[in-house]
């Protein structure tokens, strides 16, 4: 009887430190979201890579920040994506 009251009071306060584990997470856990912040300017990607015929190739990709100019990029023209 007395190993069962034990038993039940540790359980009960690992039960209890997990649970403020969890709330102390909660409250100073990470605050800060995916992805880029949106902004005015673009993302330059350089590629460049060897063809069949021996020529190198390179070209540079503007990506927009703004996640909203970026889904608009991305959008079929049949969509309604005005460019």
């Amino acid at each position: 009887m007395e190993h069962l009251i034990a038993l039940t009071i540790a359980i009960s306060v690992f039960v209890l430190l997990i649970g403020l584990l969890a709330w102390n997470h909660s409250k100073t856990g990470r605050k800060t979201g995916r992805g880029s912040l949106p902004a005015q300017d673009k993302h330059i990607l350089h590629s460049s890579y060897k063809s069949h015929d021996g020529a190198i190739r390179s070209t540079q990709t503007h990506i927009p920040k703004d996640p909203q100019d970026f889904a608009k990029a991305m959008m079929p023209k049949s969509k309604g994506n005005a460019k």
